[in-house]
């Protein structure tokens, strides 16, 4: 595939203009569709200048053709656009979280198969520098055994984000803190220790009483595959602004603490026989006035998508991978009501 890869947004909100920003600046891509249920004066969309369209099926009916469709809308709809898409021969990039629920995870990894579509999970921690170093040594081993690790992530949500009429804090569209502000933590986890299991939760809701129908804090620990104990410490009720997103690999042969607001810097890092080389510098967080989100790596996400459809690399975030995270998520909540 020698053209440009062609991609439609479906929500325009922080994220998905920021997705669409990113195509338009990708000299491989090209951005040829917006889609959202919100009129387009409202939108700030202006500098896109390609067709809008109302709904998805909208869309999906009048064309034009993408080759991509990114799913940037509330939560509980990933799933469902993401297979209308693909049975219209669409590749789909979704959003943080792939779905709210593991059923319909598993639903739209069966459709990618089925029409033989690629999914592309958006995770986009994993591109961060310190992330990418941490995976690097745990690979090689030179930690040794892993005993015990600490994930915290203290962030500022309040009456800025939680906007009244806005799917954000609804039950059934937002699925809850841990599915919106931190399933990209879980995927850390995920992705650098495998699975969880024996998991003990807390939940509570201090300050949000009127912004959430769900919880704003919570404390999670569990037992990683080679029996390593795991905690997440999590809340989105700091006062003015995020905090930190941290986490703590206590290990055999070393120490090592990535922290800063948005697991972006090196804060400690003591391995035997080891000396921790130069990284590249983080990408700055995502600002979305009054609030801020984790590092801006979008654009890594925009590039393997070119690169796999090329066949130069293999897809960074797999559905598989995902689902394994919303099965993840679902299990904390299933832990924390018992």
């Amino acid at each position: 595939m020698d053209t440009t890869i062609k991609f439609a947004v479906i929500g325009c909100g922080h994220i998905g203009k920021r997705h669409a920003s990113i195509i338009e600046e990708n000299p491989a891509t090209e951005l040829v569709a917006l889609v959202d249920i919100l009129p387009r004066e409202k939108l700030s969309i202006e500098k896109f200048n390609v067709p809008f369209f109302p709904s998805l099926e909208d869309y999906l009916a009048n064309r034009p053709n993408a080759d991509v469709v990114i799913i940037a809308t509330p939560n509980a709809l990933h799933s469902m656009q993401a297979i209308l898409c693909m049975e219209k021969g669409k590749h789909v990039v979704i959003e943080k979280p792939m779905a709210i629920k593991t059923s319909d995870a598993k639903k739209v990894i069966n459709k990618a198969r089925e029409v033989e579509r690629h999914v592309f999970a958006v995770m986009q921690n994993r591109y961060s520098p310190p992330s990418a170093w941490i995976k690097e040594i745990l690979t090689k081993g030179l930690l040794g055994k892993i005993f015990m690790i600490q994930v915290n992530c203290y962030w500022n949500r309040d009456n800025r984000y939680y906007l009244k009429n806005n799917w954000h804090g609804k039950k059934e569209l937002d699925g809850g803190t841990v599915f919106t502000q931190f399933s990209h933590f879980i995927d850390i986890i995920y992705w650098l220790f495998g699975d969880i299991h024996d998991i003990q939760a807390r939940l509570k809701s201090f300050n949000h009483g009127v912004l959430t129908e769900f919880e704003d804090s919570g404390t999670v620990q569990f037992t990683l595959e080679n029996g390593a104990m795991g905690s997440l410490n999590f809340s989105t009720s700091v006062w003015d602004r995020n905090m930190e997103s941290t986490i703590t690999i206590i290990a055999e042969n070393g120490t090592v603490k990535i922290g800063g607001q948005y697991m972006d810097k090196v804060e400690y890092c003591h391995i035997k026989d080891y000396t921790i080389p130069s990284l590249r510098v983080t990408n700055p967080g995502n600002e979305y006035g009054g609030y801020a989100g984790s590092a801006s790596n979008h654009e890594y996400v925009i590039q393997n998508v070119v690169d796999v459809l090329k066949g130069k690399a293999p897809i960074a975030a797999t559905a598989e991978e995902g689902l394994a995270v919303v099965d993840m998520i679902e299990r904390i909540y299933a832990a924390a009501n018992k």
